[in-house]
């Protein structure tokens, strides 16, 4: 299963896209599921990206905290992710394909 792991070890992406792909925009047909888990699950998890090589970023709310999700990006290209949940942080970066 494609995956990437926190920086600080804290949390696991686990990509459940097709074809191992996440995109933006996102494909009609397909969604960019993920799958966080986390050492520490508590609380709703705050997901702030930035673009690499910009100043563009996203802001993703999910209330549920780390768990099964739908993360979409405004733009295709690599994003650094700093997630925060539960007074817990770590960071990651996705590639989104257009």
């Amino acid at each position: 299963m494609p995956h990437v792991m926190g920086d600080a070890g804290n949390i696991v992406a686990i990509l459940w896209s097709t074809p191992n792909a996440l995109h933006a925009p996102p494909l009609q047909d397909t969604a960019n599921k993920i799958l966080w888990v986390a050492r520490d699950s508590s609380g709703p998890m705050t997901i702030r990206a930035t673009l690499a090589g910009s100043t563009r970023t996203a802001t993703v709310y999910l209330p549920n905290g780390p768990g099964p999700s739908y993360v979409n990006m405004p733009a295709p290209g690599c994003w650094t992710l700093h997630l925060s949940w539960g007074g817990v942080t770590d960071q990651l970066s996705l590639r989104y394909v257009r």
